[in-house]
């Protein structure tokens, strides 16, 4: 049987159908509201081995995010949506993707990497990607008064307000990541939805989320003219002791700074810049694909 390498199948509706099909199938997840509400830009770009031209069996999406670091403009690749069909494993599919990204990729971006569970640990080394540690931040919280009220992503106009904040990136961010909206929108059009917030004094936009006593902040978007500390404490959540950024802040001699443990690890291709070496950083997590 000869399988085919096809290349952003976005347009291709047989295809399309495919690959949604199997991400359910896989990760029971659904890229088809978020592909129906424009939010599949260029800049997801799956990577698939299709059988007979019509089935997807396997994929390796391509995630293109720019960032800037000390003032300086990245082009980061990230990858995600690693995925084969219970039914077509071990055949080296995955594999034969990654290279093909690689070759294709090494000499367009600064850097590369993706996120991996510990079940595969030990077969991102074999192309090159080396571990990273990642550091999350966190600080007292001290209540101010409500200066937020909650953009509803119905309406049409709260959308735009949401796009327009975006696109003038996290001020308070060391390490942003800019120009993809569509995966801002794989959340705030549906995880993160009830959580998503505007101020008009501010001038910014805040995804947060109470669990307890513990306020995360994923983002902010917007200006600069206050504290990032104003900012968030003026949310509106009461009963809060604590908040947890969900980016890496600019100024961090006020922070507690903290290792991240978990089940998600940070692998970064070892042939291209790798910040987190030197330097105690975290990807945002509303970028993470």
């Amino acid at each position: 049987m000869e399988y085919k390498l096809v290349k952003q199948i976005r347009d291709n509706e047989i295809l399309r159908r495919s690959f949604i099909k199997l991400a359910e199938k896989v990760f029971d997840l659904s890229f088809e509201n978020w592909y129906q509400n424009g939010f599949w830009t260029d800049k997801y770009i799956p990577y698939v081995l299709t059988e007979n031209g019509r089935k997807v069996v396997a994929n390796v999406s391509v995630n293109i995010i720019d960032t800037v670091w000390e003032n300086t403009s990245k082009r980061y690749i990230q990858l995600g949506t690693v995925m084969t069909d219970p039914e077509y494993r071990n055949r080296g599919f995955s594999s034969q993707l990654i290279r093909e990204i690689i070759s294709e990729w090494r000499e367009k971006c600064d850097a590369v990497y993706l996120f991996v569970n510990s079940n595969v640990l030990n077969f991102y080394p074999k192309f090159g990607f080396v571990k990273a540690a990642e550091y999350q931040y966190s600080l007292p919280f001290s209540a101010m008064k409500r200066e937020f009220r909650k953009l509803e992503m119905s309406n049409s106009e709260d959308n735009f307000i949401l796009k327009k904040y975006y696109e003038r990136s996290n001020p308070f961010s060391a390490f942003p990541m800019n120009n993809n909206y569509g995966l801002l929108m794989f959340y705030c059009s549906s995880f993160m939805k009830e959580h998503i917030y505007y101020s008009k004094k501010y001038d910014t936009v805040c995804i947060a989320i109470k669990n307890e006593d513990i306020l995360t902040c994923f983002d902010i978007f917007g200006s600069d003219n206050y504290s990032m500390e104003e900012i968030i404490f003026s949310i509106g959540f009461e009963d809060i002791k604590q908040v947890v950024l969900g980016f890496t802040p600019k100024e961090c001699k006020n922070y507690c700074r903290t290792k991240i443990e978990n089940d998600d690890t940070l692998f970064v291709l070892n042939s291209k810049e790798n910040l987190f070496i030197n330097n105690k950083l975290m990807f945002p997590l509303l970028s993470h694909a």
